[in-house]
């Protein structure tokens, strides 16, 4: 089922979800240039070896085919050298940035190390995907269901929801895979969190969605009470059945995100603002 628009028009303009969107796509954009480069990287087997240290699977990038460049001096010594390697510039990107849950926990920033604290990649990783339509999906979850929600919140206090609720999305897949060296990255996580708001603010809106139902596409008017609801399970779903597997969609961040989105909106929500799911589930008692 692929949204296309709510029955909500947003009271004010919505400037953080709008300015996440725009982050969002400059920092695809770039690793969209990134992939037309190569970069030089120190010695890929000694890389390997910092890593396999710490008890770590090397990440795919130290696994990439890459080209000898040549040879420079080791600690100012002319007899000792190591090669330089010739890496794509988008994988070493996306390897320094998104988060890896073994090396987070290590608590090194383990080649390709990045000028930030390692910490920092929680959130660096929020704002990288890996392909187009992991970006437009995100993006166009974020950009139906993050209006109201800001609105209900104000910019800041919505900003801080986002971020944390990324946060705790990343610690529910850290939690379930924490050796992992395979790079964690995209907005999910945190969108997962604006979703769970938005059921728990405005379950009853109406979500204009596109159905494919065989080889045909029919467009419904769907509570997001029932939308997002099945969003939800089918998550679990999914979560459970990658139980053991190595890679793949980050289920359990979606999962995380979407319960810290249901648990922080009664504290973010601008005063008076009602939480009518509960309403909907008291009135039925």
């Amino acid at each position: 089922m692929i949204p296309l628009r709510d029955s909500l028009p947003s009271k004010r303009f919505p400037a953080v979800t709008v300015a996440l969107i725009v982050v969002n796509l400059l920092v695809f954009v770039y690793q969209g240039y990134l992939s037309t480069q190569t970069e030089s990287f120190a010695d890929v087997n000694e890389a390997r070896e910092i890593w396999y240290d710490e008890g770590l699977a090397p990440p795919p990038l130290l696994w990439q085919t890459t080209t000898s460049y040549g040879t420079y001096p080791l600690l100012g010594s002319s007899e000792r050298s190591r090669s330089l390697s010739v890496v794509p510039a988008d994988q070493l990107f996306v390897t320094q940035y998104a988060l890896i849950a073994g090396e987070l926990l290590s608590g090194r920033d383990l080649p390709p190390a990045i000028p930030v604290p390692i910490w920092a990649t929680i959130f660096t990783s929020m704002f990288l995907h890996g392909g187009i339509m992991h970006l437009v999906g995100n993006m166009l979850y974020l950009w139906i269901f993050g209006d109201n929600v800001e609105d209900s919140m104000g910019p800041i206090r919505y900003l801080i929801f986002y971020l944390l609720c990324g946060a705790a999305a990343a610690a529910s897949q850290i939690v379930i895979n924490p050796g992992t060296s395979i790079p964690m990255l995209g907005a999910s996580g945190a969108i997962a969190g604006v979703l769970a708001a938005y059921f728990v603010l405005f379950p009853r809106a109406k979500v204009l969605t596109l159905i494919p139902i065989f080889f045909f596409l029919r467009l419904v008017s769907i509570p997001a009470l029932f939308l997002l609801g099945f969003w939800f399970i089918l998550q679990v779903v999914n979560g459970v059945g990658s139980l053991g597997a190595g890679g793949g969609t980050a289920w359990f961040a979606h999962i995380g995100g979407f319960v810290a989105g249901a648990l922080l909106v009664a504290v973010f929500r601008r005063p008076g603002t009602p939480l009518r799911l509960l309403d909907m589930i008291r009135s039925r008692r």
